[in-house]
């Protein structure tokens, strides 16, 4: 564990300030959960929670059947990283910081295509070139009204092209997982 040198005290309600510089480095948003945990030496560590992280194995499963079906890289993203790949190298591409473009997508809640119009995003931060990308189709994953995250279906091949099966398909993944993270 990094030792930060600040110290805070614990109000009289029990609480206590995240400082405003850890809050912009963890990306930590009034209104996140964040989970609690103790260890044996009595320390107290906060994790950003993320209900789609619950769901890592299932999202594992899921994004192989997506794979399976489609032929394209499928990613599972919760809103900080990407969690789960098939079809693709998991060194490239799991637990990597998404993206701010990737971000923004997820955000808008509105399922993202490649086409005349849209050029493709970079997919992590580290991305070094969104024009390896020769068709991608993304759409947030929204569970009551919040966006949590995102299912993608990548290709690099150049001659790949996503159409509504791909989007349809896309889409009933992230309703699919939505309700899987509501009951």
């Amino acid at each position: 564990m990094k030792a930060t040198g600040i110290v805070r005290r614990i109000d009289d309600l029990g609480r206590v300030v995240i400082p405003k510089e850890i809050r912009r480095t963890l990306r930590i948003k009034e209104g996140d959960p964040l989970e609690i945990f103790t260890d044996r030496e009595g320390q107290v560590i906060l994790k950003k929670y993320s209900p789609i992280g619950e769901l890592n194995e299932f999202a594992n499963e899921y994004c192989e059947a997506l794979f399976d079906n489609s032929g394209h890289i499928a990613l599972i993203s919760d809103r900080d990283t990407i969690i789960a790949i098939a079809g693709g190298s998991k060194k490239e591409y799991k637990e990597k910081r998404v993206s701010p473009d990737l971000e923004r997508v997820i955000e808008n809640r509105n399922t993202y295509t490649t086409d005349g119009s849209n050029k493709p995003i970079k997919i992590y931060y580290e991305d070094e070139d969104e024009s390896e990308y020769a068709a991608q189709v993304i759409t947030p994953i929204v569970m009551q009204g919040d966006p949590i995250g995102s299912v993608m279906l990548l290709s690099k091949d150049e001659s790949a092209k996503m159409g509504d099966i791909e989007i349809k398909l896309i889409e009933t993944a992230a309703g699919f997982l939505s309700k899987q993270m509501g009951n």
